[in-house]
């Protein structure tokens, strides 16, 4: 063996250099094709993180991108499909192409429309090279074999062949151009929040029909039973009065002091937005930030209370408050020692109580990031009933400064 070694040596010794050269040449320009593919897979990837494809596209206990997540809608019920390279109930025989009018003009493969749940009218806003290099890495991860039934929308959103229509009235593909009178940063925040990060898709209603509610004072949406309240109302969701630093930790971490992201907005934090470059998520940031304020009303009108009834229901969840929640949020609801303050916690005053009765009822987990790796839970109060939590929400709303409404069960039914 070591002797055909050495004869094949002598042999390459033998050859021109000129041949030699050209050789090495090829070798090179070999490696330096696979390494953009790499780039290229990597680049997918993080793309798709921020796009948080696995969270709509993986059901609890399913295979990543494998579908069969349920969202329930006042449509009907939406089960999201396969995203895997399965040729046959994924998207394995979807080119490049298809893949970019999918995410672009809402178009399957077959040439059928789109339904707005998957947010394309938001990715519509990304770029071509970033479409193609999540296309790319979606045709990398494992295939898995799996189809999914059919959505179970009412009447008429089961015809799909109405979607042609809709598109024709409510949808036209965004322009990814930069405003050259803004920063590169708020350039940036533009492309992820409008685009793949798609978050007016959550935190702005939508019409009768399903399309987007452009009105500046436009209130947020319900999501799997919790309020996405707006973002141009720092009251509510807005970060305008943050700064940039703090905005973008506040994203990257689900965390702020005596404050945390929680229902589905933990999920987001959890598996997209910890993972952000520092970059990113200063962009983000930077955007988010210097969105126009605009006080929005709550989608709720709250009934209103007599004196006596407000007198009743304060003293009543006093004695809840002080019985099951002072040990962690403290008898001046200033928390501490993980539990979040509730005096001055907008989550807990703002006009729509939904998401602080959610808190109570349910309970939940920050998400678990890099900057809050163990973080503490709220236990669900499942004893309470809808008197009881009306009650001690009320005493939430209207002690240690803060002054908002007082609510009744009637305001907390789902």
């Amino acid at each position: 063996m070591w002797q055909r070694i050495a004869t094949g040596v002598l042999n390459l010794s033998r050859l021109p250099l000129k041949i030699l050269l050209s050789a090495a040449l090829m070798l090179g320009s070999m490696a330096s094709a696979a390494e953009p593919a790499k780039a290229t897979l990597e680049r997918g990837e993080y793309l798709a993180t921020v796009g948080n494809c696995a969270g709509c596209h993986s059901a609890p206990g399913g295979e990543a991108f494998a579908g069969g997540l349920r969202l329930s809608s006042d449509y009907g019920t939406f089960i999201t499909p396969n995203i895997t390279p399965d040729a046959d109930t994924g998207i394995g025989a979807w080119s490049a192409d298809d893949f970019y009018r999918a995410m672009h003009e809402g178009q399957r493969a077959d040439g059928s429309p789109m339904y707005p749940a998957c947010p394309y009218p938001n990715y519509s806003h990304v770029a071509r090279d970033d479409i193609d290099a999540i296309h790319a890495y979606l045709q990398s991860v494992p295939a898995v074999e799996q189809d999914q039934p059919d959505h179970d929308l009412g009447f008429p959103y089961r015809y799909r062949s109405l979607l042609t229509v809709w598109q024709a009235l409510y949808f036209e593909p965004a322009d990814t151009e930069a405003n050259e009178q803004k920063s590169k940063d708020w350039n940036r925040g533009r492309y992820l929040v409008e685009g793949l990060g798609h978050c007016d898709a959550c935190h702005r209603a939508r019409g009768r029909f399903g399309a987007m509610n452009d009105a500046a004072d436009a209130p947020g949406a319900q999501i799997h039973g919790w309020y996405a309240p707006p973002l141009t109302d720092p009251s509510q969701a807005g970060l305008q009065h943050l700064s940039i630093a703090d905005a973008a930790a506040f994203l990257q971490s689900g965390k702020r002091e005596h404050a945390a992201m929680l229902g589905p907005m933990a999920d987001v934090v959890f598996e997209s937005l910890q993972y952000l470059r520092e970059d990113d998520a200063r962009a983000m940031a930077t955007y988010l930030t210097a969105l126009p304020e605009q006080s929005v009303d709550s989608p709720l009108r709250l009934i209103r209370m007599s004196e006596d009834g407000r007198q009743t229901a304060m003293s009543e969840g006093r004695e809840i408050y002080a019985d099951q929640c002072a040990g962690c949020h403290g008898d001046d609801g200033q928390g501490g020692n993980g539990a979040p303050a509730l005096a001055g916690n907008r989550a807990v005053t703002m006009d729509y109580p939904l998401n602080a009765a959610n808190m109570i009822r349910e309970g939940g987990f920050a998400a678990a990031t890099a900057d809050n790796p163990r973080p503490h839970g709220m236990p669900p109060f499942y004893d309470l009933d809808s008197r009881e939590l009306a009650a001690v929400l009320s005493y939430i709303r209207g002690s240690w400064g803060n002054d908002a409404a007082p609510v009744t069960a009637t305001n907390l039914r789902r």
